[in-house]
């Protein structure tokens, strides 16, 4: 086999990878740093079918499950992390099934892999005393500052995503019944409630914040920028570094770090799982499960509450 057969993929397969990455430009509408991670991943399994002569239309679970082991042992390369190995077998995956609804192969390869568990890190959460500073950091009653509180509070509230946070309309919070309309992944509405103290900020913003920020504009938007449009996730993310700096807190939280801790935070409070998933908007339980984690603190103290013999002299 010459060196040239194993630089690049076939011409066969180049074609079916470029139609594969249009229909999710076009019709799924994936960012470009997504396409080009796909279209690396694609032709790096290329390469490995044309040194097999084998084509895509052909491969057997057998090649494919020898591609990934091939990718963990690394062979004369540096072996590929677990994420590595998972994000490539996604990519196979969403590859074959687009073939197989064009009806370009038969069978699917990828039907019973088993890709490496990923190790689960877990997520940055802030104690109570230290959401208390971040909600107390925006002072006054200017515009800014009634938009910032009324926005940490939701978020801490309301445990939103970034996404789900800007594209709050107005009418998606229902102040008279308490709760929030939040439009979440794969445009699933969920309804979340909304507490007191969130109501009381939103009630602020929404009497002396907002109407001076939008001006004569015609804006959905709950939360809007300095100019009255729509607040973009950039701006939320400035926003709440600006506020964590200003509390004295970690410069590197993020809009999730609330999310996470609402998560945490409700479960330490007794919430159930399963309705902290309703809340969260989690399709698969076991991703909510990563919040029940307990800090050794909150376990001795648990323990020292709850244990009959635990204080006895």
């Amino acid at each position: 086999m010459t060196t040239e057969t194993q630089a690049r993929p076939d011409a066969r397969f180049e074609a079916l990878v470029l139609d594969f990455l249009a229909y999710l430009e076009f019709e799924r509408g994936l960012a470009r740093n997504t396409l080009q991670a796909y279209r690396t991943d694609l032709l790096q399994y290329g390469v490995f079918l044309a040194e097999r002569s084998v084509g895509a239309a052909d491969a057997s679970a057998a090649d494919v499950s020898d591609f990934l082991s091939g990718l963990a042992t690394g062979n004369d390369q540096p072996p590929c992390s677990a994420a590595t190995i998972h994000r490539k077998t996604a990519c196979l995956r969403s590859f074959y099934r687009h073939l197989r609804r064009e009806e370009l192969v038969d069978e699917d390869p990828t039907g019973k892999l088993s890709p490496p568990r990923r190790g689960r890190k877990l997520p940055h959460v802030l104690s109570y005393s230290e959401v208390k500073k971040l909600l107390s950091s925006p002072r006054g009653g200017e515009p800014a500052a009634l938009r910032d509180r009324a926005l940490l509070e939701v978020m801490y509230a309301c445990g939103l995503r970034a996404s789900e946070v800007v594209g709050l309309d107005v009418t998606d919070v229902d102040m008279q019944r308490g709760f929030v309309r939040a439009h979440g992944k794969g445009s699933k509405d969920r309804i979340v409630p909304l507490g007191r103290q969130a109501s009381t900020a939103v009630q602020r913003y929404l009497a002396s914040g907002r109407p001076e920020l939008v001006g004569t504009r015609h804006e959905s938007r709950l939360f809007v920028n300095m100019r009255g449009g729509g607040l973009t996730r950039q701006g939320l993310y400035k926003i709440i570094q600006r506020h964590a700096r200003a509390s004295g807190l970690d410069g590197k939280m993020s809009p999730h770090t609330l999310r996470h801790t609402f998560a945490t935070h409700l479960l330490s409070g007794g919430c159930d799982l399963r309705s902290v998933q309703e809340m969260l908007g989690h399709a698969d339980v076991s991703t909510t499960q990563m919040y029940t984690h307990l800090s050794n603190d909150e376990i001795k103290q648990v323990y020292f509450r709850a244990h009959p013999r635990a204080t006895v002299k």
